[in-house]
């Protein structure tokens, strides 16, 4: 069995790192303004992975963080997964080319099944699903729209189409430190039968030792970006408790 991976998330918006609540581009918190000393930072801290959104890309599809993300990805010593407007076949391989080792794709599973299709097919491993609901929906461009189709229905389909890796954000959780929605995490990890990353609402280091507690049922790690700044959650502890739930 793998083990549980905590990915510390870096929201990326104007070049600034920041965390939205309930993915509302109104209601900012700028945590830092150097990103790259926020990688250095969750590595010495002991990060496994490092999840990067780019907030500016999941909204208008724009390229203007694409330099930093590169520097970030070089700069860290332990893969990085990015997501956010990752929309077709260029903006992917650009991203794996300078040395992102997951790309998560997202509105594009409505939006163009064709392109997911292929993403899937011609790089296997290196692209996860990303799912983020809103009662039971997807939403997508950025949670700005919610779509008429169910987060377990459109599992199923990009299971089907080999999709391995799923994340997935309860909207309503995200930047509120309510505790992530472990109901649906399983609900989704059931319908799918492959291995689910949870995200939005971890609060402590008790959240995170209770999703890893069904690593068996295939949720195998979990996002945690406000709860690591806001001080709720302290890295390297979390990591510990978490493998120590795992065995």
């Amino acid at each position: 069995m793998m083990s549980f991976i905590i990915y510390p998330a870096i929201d990326v918006r104007g070049g600034k790192c920041v965390r939205l609540k309930q993915g509302d581009y109104g209601k900012e918190t700028v945590y830092s303004e150097d990103p790259l000393q926020v990688v250095q930072e969750f590595v010495i801290q002991g990060a496994e992975w490092i999840h990067i959104v780019d907030l500016d890309a999941a909204r208008s599809g724009g390229m203007e963080n694409f330099p930093l993300i590169r520097k970030m990805a070089e700069t860290a010593s332990v893969p990085v997964q990015v997501g956010g407007g990752v929309r077709n076949m260029d903006r992917l391989e650009r991203l794996l080319h300078v040395g992102v080792r997951r790309v998560v794709i997202g509105s594009a599973a409505i939006d163009d099944p064709g392109f997911v299709k292929e993403a899937l097919a011609r790089y296997p491993g290196q692209v996860a699903i990303g799912l983020d609901g809103r009662d039971g929906w997807v939403a997508t461009h950025g949670w700005l729209k919610t779509s008429k189709v169910k987060v377990t229905e459109l599992a199923q389909r990009m299971s089907e189409w080999g999709a391995e890796i799923f994340i997935f954000t309860d909207i309503s959780r995200d930047g509120m430190l309510t505790g992530p929605n472990i109901d649906e995490v399983r609900k989704l990890a059931q319908a799918c039968g492959k291995t689910v990353i949870a995200s939005g609402g971890v609060h402590t280091e008790k959240d995170l030792k209770i999703l890893a507690g069904y690593q068996h049922e295939g949720i195998q790690g979990a996002i945690v970006g406000k709860a690591i700044y806001a001080g709720t959650v302290h890295l390297p502890s979390a990591i510990k408790v978490t493998k120590e739930a795992g065995r």
